[in-house]
């Protein structure tokens, strides 16, 4: 692919930010940094602002693989634009969970396609496909949106479903999507309790760790009620 000079101008000024005590840094909370510049999200979503949305820069930035192009990438993409495949392209590079929640919260939770793929990659195998799903119905679940009720409790379904998965990075975001759900409003938090409760009386050792976690926040919101 040729680099646009646009594109090639980010990528230096990434470069020129570089900071190595960040990557140390980054790599201590469990960040893949191989391909990391400790550029902070901040400097990203200025880059950003001045880019504006530009599909073609996005797709760019993400062909260089470096973390940070990536993240930006998400937020200079254009999510009507994103197609389909490309989403399942993207998704199989994930290879850290900020590059993963980054690009589901900046970008394909506004795609059309977004629902359809939460439900599909609820059930893939490779770690970072099946967080992405869980990590789209929590950003789905925090958006304005017209989404109705009837999903979300689909995905709690799926989130039961994969609450037996004892991997790090599939276990927080499966929680993280359960609490966020429940927090969408009232009918939900009742349903997304109840899906935690059964899940707190089972024997699996990753269910019952989401489950108290999740209702120790959803009872505090049942209590605001």
């Amino acid at each position: 692919m040729t680099t646009s000079k646009r594109a090639a101008e980010l990528i230096a000024e990434l470069e020129a930010q570089a900071n190595p005590a960040n990557v140390a840094g980054m790599a201590r909370y469990g960040i893949v940094t191989d391909r990391a510049r400790g550029v902070p999200i901040p400097a990203l979503r200025a880059m950003a602002k001045r880019t504006g949305r530009d599909h073609r820069i996005a797709t760019e930035l993400w062909a260089t693989g470096i973390h940070e192009a990536r993240i930006l990438a998400s937020m200079v993409a254009e999510p009507a634009n994103m197609t389909a495949a490309q989403m399942d392209r993207w998704v199989r590079d994930f290879d850290s969970w900020d590059v993963c929640d980054q690009v589901c919260l900046n970008l394909f939770r506004h795609s059309p396609f977004a629902c359809a793929k939460a439900t599909r990659w609820a059930g893939a195998k490779p770690e970072f496909v099946r967080r992405a799903a869980f990590a789209l119905m929590a950003g789905l679940a925090a958006g304005r949106n017209q989404i109705r009720d009837a999903q979300f409790g689909g995905f709690l379904k799926l989130i039961a479903e994969a609450a037996d998965d004892d991997r790090n990075m599939v276990k927080k975001a499966v929680n993280w999507a359960l609490r966020q759900i429940g927090k969408r409003n009232p009918r939900l938090l009742r349903e997304a309790m109840a899906v935690a409760v059964r899940m707190e009386r089972t024997e699996s050792r990753p269910a019952r760790w989401i489950a108290k976690d999740a209702l120790r926040e959803l009872r505090k919101s049942t209590a605001g009620a």
